[in-house]
């Protein structure tokens, strides 16, 4: 990745849900495994194609991302894909935002809801809200589902993302 002036920084997460919840119109509880790839452009300047947008600037920058700061704040708008690349068939839209809630480590607060426009749970929605330290040296980070709706009303469970194979 590219921390710079007027560089675009794209990022591709692959995001793997693992829900469990109460069907809708059901009772019997049921797992549900859910996997996508998420597609976060940011750009530092205006005009530029953007899915990610900083719109507060923090003051202190962070030791290991120097253009990134302690308070910056991003809202985003990202598109949901069933394969890596970008041009892969669309499921749906990760809107939120993320702020730098740490002043020592790259580990945004993330609070984003997965809009799903497509497959069986078309019109749905999962909640993840967490810390993503994202330079931690796993294969995998998790975050918390917390909630959803649609056919996945009052699902919880874990988001876990990686980078792209």
């Amino acid at each position: 990745m590219k921390h710079g002036n007027g560089m675009l920084l794209q990022l591709a997460l692959l995001i793997s849900l693992s829900l469990a919840g109460v069907v809708v119109g059901g009772s019997a509880p049921t797992s549900t495994h859910l996997r996508f790839y998420m597609h976060d452009l940011v750009t530092p300047y205006p005009g530029a194609p953007a899915t990610a947008v900083r719109v507060a600037r923090g003051v202190t920058p962070l030791p290991t991302a120097p253009n990134l700061r302690f308070g910056d704040m991003f809202v985003i708008d990202d598109l949901l894909t069933e394969g890596p690349d970008a041009a892969s068939r669309a499921l749906g839209r990760a809107q939120g935002s993320y702020v730098f809630a740490s002043q020592t480590e790259l580990a945004p607060l993330l609070c984003v809801n997965m809009v799903l426009t497509a497959g069986p749970h078309n019109g749905s929605t999962v909640a993840v809200l967490g810390r993503d330290l994202i330079l931690d040296k796993v294969d995998v980070r998790e975050l918390p589902v917390v909630g959803g709706t649609g056919t996945l009303r009052g699902v919880t469970g874990m988001a876990s993302s990686g980078p792209t194979p």
